[in-house]
């Protein structure tokens, strides 16, 4: 249950804390993505101070997402809670250089006064009491501790493959698949998909659940990549996830997730091993001459060299490039969707990348030559019709 201070006791009607400046800055900064400027509720344009024990609480959300994170105080009068408009606090605080600031509530008559080192300025405050209360996860639920740079690495490498497709909402957000072989990280729209397995992380049932794609963006920006774990519980609705002094609510996307694994082609025998930072700029260099609509990039192959067409033969366009590669298979012509390419490619983090093809009407598996370890991660990309 939320405390709040007794805005009727005359006895008492200013209280003081001081924080860093900076630290505040960075704080709102990460809580003012949660926010929607557009919601209808408008103590969710606020920002929730929620001071006691020497320690800053601070809540931001847009009703299906809330982040809270907390900061220490160097000073304060006691417990008080109270809530403020996130636009103008940010834009009053970003600022200021390293330096104390002191808030000093007014409880009769509801107004914060913030004072620096050359100056002041006061704002009004709104009833906390009005701000939601966060539903917290405490029955009921499975439980799965990970360490945040592994998380920051799956979900930066999922993200891009998500949907938005209002048919079939499951296919909006990153899909977490527990097994008692492996933790599966899984996002596709469908045209291309993404599966990382973490052979470190499993459960002893099947549990699953699918994240949306705007807290799976919070994460994305707020994780630690030097370490530190995660601890995320799920139930079939809601999540929490919390990492460092920060946590985030959501509620997940109800439904089942596609079978994955049916789609993913186990016999692509023939191999194209390359230098993914050369093939992902020859694309780039290509891809502005492929048609406008179909976005299509041919791949010919032979046993030494990846040759890349483009054309649009409505504006007299074409571009040709060769990359040097090692390829172990059957001569192959096979059509690809650029963008879909390079964002596939930009995803990867290693020197060399192998793509298995089967045939020019099935998709390619892209693959790292060297995967990481204790990881499986594969790349689906569907193929182009190309009318020779």
């Amino acid at each position: 249950m939320r405390q709040y201070i007794d805005t009727n006791n005359n006895n008492n009607t200013t209280m003081r804390f001081t924080i860093s400046s900076t630290t505040l800055s960075n704080k709102l900064n990460a809580l003012a993505k949660v926010i929607n400027v557009k919601s209808p509720t408008p103590i969710l344009a606020d920002i929730l101070f929620d001071i006691h024990d020497n320690t800053l609480f601070l809540t931001a959300s847009d009703s299906e997402n809330t982040m809270v994170t907390s900061l220490p105080v160097g000073e304060s009068d006691g417990s008080m809670t109270f809530a403020i408009n996130c636009k103008n606090i940010l834009d009053a605080v970003k600022s200021f250089s390293e330096q104390p600031i002191t808030f000093e509530l007014d409880t009769n008559s509801n107004i914060v006064n913030i004072m620096y080192l050359n100056g002041h300025f006061s704002m009004p405050t709104d009833d906390a009491n009005t701000y939601p209360e966060t539903d917290k996860i405490n029955e009921g639920y499975t439980e799965l501790t990970i360490s945040s740079n592994l998380l920051a690495e799956n979900i930066n490498r999922s993200l891009f493959a998500t949907a938005q497709d209002e048919l079939r909402p499951q296919m909006n957000g990153i899909y977490f698949d527990l097994t008692p072989e492996c933790l599966a990280v899984v996002a596709s729209d469908g045209h291309k998909l993404v599966r990382n397995k973490l052979f470190s992380v499993l459960c002893n049932e099947q549990r699953a659940f699918i994240l949306p794609k705007k807290p799976a963006t919070l994460l994305k920006n707020m994780l630690d990549k030097d370490g530190g774990d995660v601890v995320i519980r799920f139930n079939e609705r809601n999540a929490s996830i919390c990492f460092a002094e920060n946590e985030v609510y959501c509620r997940l996307i109800e439904g089942r997730y596609p079978n994955y694994n049916s789609v993913i082609p186990t016999n692509n025998n023939n191999e194209i091993t390359i230098d993914r930072e050369s093939l992902l700029n020859a694309i780039k260099r290509v891809q502005p001459f492929a048609n406008d609509s179909s976005n299509l990039i041919k791949f010919n192959v032979d046993a030494t060299t990846l040759t890349l067409d483009a054309a649009d033969f409505d504006f007299s366009k074409t571009a040709t490039e060769k990359v040097a590669c090692q390829y172990n298979g059957q001569p192959m012509n096979i059509g690809f969707k650029g963008v879909a390419f390079i964002e596939i490619l930009s995803n990867f983090d290693c020197d060399e990348i192998i793509i298995k093809l089967a045939d020019p009407s099935r998709a390619g598996l892209v693959v790292p030559a060297q995967q990481p370890e204790n990881q499986d991660v594969q790349m689906l990309v569907m193929p182009m019709l190309i009318n020779d």
